[in-house]
């Protein structure tokens, strides 16, 4: 069970290595974007959505990684002084009881939405924008997947511990 963990930690991160470039990405751009609207009086309305675009994605794609490497949010303000098994126990009720059970429902009421946007391949989210905004609401079922993967794996490493005494 612990190869089906690792090889699920290994989806999270070899997204995060190829999605981390986008922060430079969108830093630059949003760096050229400044310097075409105030040097140059260029403006351009699908170059704002890109940078908006880029984030979404990071950020969306990126909590797998983040629940993976443990640097998600998390209220330590009793867990900290926990036992470990205490801490465990926690950590297996969050996975089962709130994380699962949010993420599937976050799942099941977007998926409607991000299939209409597909069939009719939403447009622009203003005039001149992107013509994919079809593509940015299938970043919320993808967040959901991968965070629900990620606890998956996090749970068979749980499960598999050995208790503590």
């Amino acid at each position: 069970m612990l190869r089906v963990a690792d090889a699920l930690d290994g989806i999270n991160r070899g997204l995060a290595m190829v999605i981390r470039w986008l922060a430079l990405l969108m830093v630059l751009a949003q760096f050229a974007i400044v310097v075409g609207r105030y040097v140059f009086g260029v403006n351009s309305i699908a170059a704002q959505e890109s940078v908006l675009y880029m984030h979404a994605t990071l950020f969306m794609l990126a909590a797998g990684y983040t629940l993976l490497v443990d640097k998600h949010v998390r209220v330590d303000v009793f867990y900290a002084g926990l036992s470990p098994r205490a801490q465990r126990r926690i950590d297996i009720f969050g996975h089962l009881v709130l994380l699962l059970p949010s993420m599937a429902a976050l799942l099941y009421w977007s998926w409607p939405s991000v299939r209409n946007s597909w069939a009719i391949l939403e447009g622009p989210i203003a005039v001149g924008g992107l013509e994919a905004v079809f593509l940015l609401k299938s970043l919320i079922p993808a967040f959901c997947v991968l965070v629900m993967l990620q606890s998956f794996a996090l749970l068979i490493r749980l499960f598999s511990e050995r208790s503590p005494q």
